[in-house]
């Protein structure tokens, strides 16, 4: 096996050749969000995916939301369009309805005792402002908890909901998180910042990163100071003294800063799910909370302006992992060639947990 190199010098094998890791498809076995709840009113239906699979998500007025295959079983036209009655979705087409258990429960035109057979129904739950699925096998839904979401449920957290359709496939999103060196993209926004890597643990289903950063130019931006209640300059006094946390903890990530043992200032939850058969498109679900300080309302006021910030850095995140994306479709396969320990850990961890294209 190859050597590479950590930053301490230790030779480590490297973990780089795990076949082309853009051709591992997500593993569909764990909750994956597919809309915010704020998209289903309710009496209403919208249609959603989840790696090419049509999902159509039904909000009775009475009930919880649930969801179904998004293809009426008798022309296949999606569900999502149809009418909300009382716990069952009619097809816009026939009036075909069906209810939660997916069963086919009314054909207008025929009697009770010559129903067709239904349609594949999801495991659905909501929580914090998320609408998610279980794609996988429907047995193994009630042993698998749903993640916990940051702060989103903390009062003393204002948390901001965000994400989009990113076109790539979702592991250049976890390789973007993950690896810090990559604020050399960011200093038009950032400063100048000089990011340590401080070490990797390595555990069933986990990888996770830790960095220190010292700035050593130019000024701390105002979304910045936001986040972490303060101003914070390029002295000494202030490099290094947060640690930033990335967990990849499959299929989700997270990234927290924090000092010492005080509680974070910053709690990112994110996760990419496959929108297209291929996997490489990928819709993103975000909640970023950030702790609020000690002057009531300073957060809320100063919001816009760190809505403006983060926008600005996610929008140079989409923009160069779809260029990669494009360096991919053009040569037709991976070629990249890493070098970061947490990244080759990272890389094998996706493969491992994935699905090759071929099973």
């Amino acid at each position: 096996m190859n050597q590479i190199f950590s930053t301490d010098g230790i030779s480590q094998p490297d973990r780089t050749h795990v076949g082309d890791l853009r051709r591992v498809r997500a593993n569909p076995g764990f909750w994956y969000p597919v809309a915010w709840s704020r998209e289903l009113k309710p009496g209403k239906t919208i249609g959603v995916r989840y790696a090419g699979q049509p999902i159509a998500l039904v909000r009775p007025h009475e009930g919880a939301v649930f969801a179904l295959e998004d293809r009426c079983a008798h022309r296949q036209v999606p569900l999502s369009k149809g009418q909300v009655k009382g716990q069952s979705v009619q097809c816009c087409y026939h009036g075909w309805a069906y209810g939660r258990s997916g069963r086919c429960i009314d054909v207008p035109y025929l009697g009770k005792g010559k129903l067709p057979n239904g349609v594949r129904t999801y495991p659905c739950r909501e929580q914090d402002g998320l609408i998610f699925v279980f794609p996988g096998d429907p047995a193994r839904a009630g042993d698998m908890p749903l993640p916990p979401l940051a702060q989103a449920a903390n009062p003393h957290y204002k948390t901001r909901r965000f994400g989009r359709h990113v076109k790539c496939h979702y592991s250049f999103m976890h390789e973007n998180l993950m690896d810090m060196n990559h604020q050399f993209m960011h200093m038009k926004q950032m400063g100048q910042m000089k990011p340590r890597f401080l070490g990797q643990d390595r555990g069933p289903g986990m990888v996770e990163a830790r960095y220190s950063f010292a700035r050593t130019g130019g000024r701390q931006p105002l979304g910045e100071a936001l986040v972490f209640g303060q101003k914070r300059d390029n002295s000494a006094r202030f490099a290094h003294r947060d640690v930033m946390t990335i967990r990849t903890e499959y299929p989700y990530q997270t990234l927290r800063i924090q000092t010492g043992d005080e509680p974070p200032v910053m709690d990112l939850w994110i996760v990419y799910v496959p929108q297209d058969d291929a996997q490489m498109t990928n819709r993103v679900f975000g909640l970023l909370s950030i702790k609020r300080p000690k002057i009531p309302g300073l957060l809320d006021a100063a919001w816009p302006f760190l809505v403006a910030f983060t926008e600005r850095i996610f929008r140079e995140d989409r923009e160069i992992v779809e260029l990669e994306q494009a360096a991919w479709d053009a040569q037709g396969g991976d070629h990249n060639q890493e070098v970061f320990p947490v990244i080759c850990a990272l890389r094998a961890l996706l493969a491992e947990c994935g699905i090759p294209a071929d099973a």
